[in-house]
Order: C-alpha cells, then structure tokens, then sequence
C-alpha cells in the first residue's frame, strides 16, 4: 500500500524489488540532521526520538524506465537514512533524507546523482543471506559489507523468527512506511519523489553488527550514535516497489 494522501506521481522512473533489508535504527541528537534537512521539510520522530537508519539489502530485477539494464539489475544497497515530514495540500507526506547511499557500479550511482541529486558513491560490496525459513524456529544471517576508506565495513543482524505482519503505531511500522524521498539540491531547493510498496513483513534480529569507522566514512557528527547500540533491530522481507520520477518543490 501507499499512504492515503499520496497522489498519483510524475511517472516511472524505477522499478524493482527490495529484499531482505536488514534495519539497525539508533537514537541520534537532532542537532546533526539539521543541516542536512532538505528545504521545505521538517524533521520526523517516533515516540518523541529523533532515528538514523543503516539499512542495506538486495535490489532485484531492476528497470529502469520500464527497460532492464544489462549488468544492473540485481545488486546490493546500502544506506544512511533520516526520517522527515512535508505538510503538502493534501496532508503530510512522510519521507526520508539519504545521508549517503552506496552501491557496487559507477553507472548506478552516476544515474542517481543526475536524476535526483541524492549523494550516491560507488564501492566494492558483498553480501551473506543465510536464512532459514523451513526450520522449526527460523532464522539465520542477513549482513551487507562495503569496502571504503581503506578498509571492510558490514551491516547485519542475526534473524530470531519468522515474518510477521507490521503492528500498528509501532517503530517498525515508522522506520519502513516513510513513502517519499526529499533530496537538497545544489543551489537550494528541493527535489521530491514518491516510492511505492505494500507493507511489509518483518522479522524480529538480534545480534546487530555495524563495524564501520563512521567517522570516516559519514562524518563526525554521526560517530556517537551509529557507535552505541541499536534503537532497534530488524529484517524486512521486502517486495516489488516503484520510484517516481522526482519533482522540484
């Protein structure tokens, strides 16, 4: 599903699907997402606490307007995400801000920077998905790695049961049913796109793993709240989704 103040959109850009998205959220000090927050949107909370998000997963089938790319159809993301709201005409939009966003190819990267000035990078990546959904008690390892400033960095969780539908008002639910994208352009101003998927189902993960000189990699104001532990934890299963072209607010 969608919100139900979204409006149609300003047509395909991407489609794909998204899968096994492993989540790591953490409570971090608004004082570093006010400069990165985009013209035009505000901030978001769950329960009165401000989140960042790494999140990294399987993109798959990937077409781009409407035509597969040879090559670059299934590869790995991984992100740094904030969490903001727009008050539009038809009510508020919730979204998220990308505070850097990696994946594997320049040409991917290159694609997303034009169209949308999001502030993607290219860099040597891996994965392990290990779960085990026909056993008794389900679960398994889901964990994305990147290499960057000089070294390996991971992202992961260990799976402790099996999918379940979101819960209503729960932090699950806010971290993964954000629908629209706010980029800040160069120059001011702000680009607004919409991403469509149904809700999905999660998975209850333990054991988070984020070894990354953060610091290095997204800068020192994010260095004390991605080195603590976790806010939360969890694997989305994920679905087929649907990027909007992008709109300048």
């Amino acid at each position: 599903m969608t919100p139900e103040n979204a409006r149609a959109g300003t047509g395909l850009f991407l489609a794909a699907e998204w899968r096994r998205l492993v989540l790591l959220s953490y409570e971090t000090d608004p004082d570093a997402l006010r400069p990165l927050v985009p013209r035009g949107v505000e901030l978001d909370t769950w329960d009165g606490r401000h989140l960042v998000s790494m999140v990294g997963f399987r993109f798959l089938d990937t077409r781009l307007l409407g035509v597969p790319v040879p090559f670059h159809r299934d590869f790995d993301e991984i992100n740094l995400r904030f969490y903001v709201r727009r008050r539009a005409d038809d009510g508020w939009r919730r979204g998220v801000v990308f505070v850097k966003e990696i994946v594997p190819r320049w040409a991917l990267a290159t694609v997303a920077r034009v169209a949308y000035g999001e502030n993607y990078v290219a860099r040597p990546m891996r994965h392990r998905i290990d779960l085990h959904d026909g056993e008794v008690t389900p679960g398994g390892l889901v964990e994305y790695a990147w290499r960057d400033a000089g070294a390996w960095h991971r992202v992961g969780a260990t799976v402790r049961g099996g999918a379940e539908p979101l819960v209503a008002g729960s932090q699950e639910e806010f971290v993964t049913e954000h629908y629209w994208g706010y980029a800040a352009q160069r120059g001011g101003g702000t680009v607004e796109y919409q991403v469509e998927h149904p809700s999905w189902q999660v998975r209850q993960a333990g054991d988070p793993v984020l070894v990354c000189d953060v610091a290095a990699v997204y800068g020192r104001p994010f260095a004390e709240s991605l080195g603590a532990e976790p806010f939360s934890t969890f694997v989305a299963d994920g679905s087929p989704v649907v990027v909007r072209r992008g709109a300048r607010l």
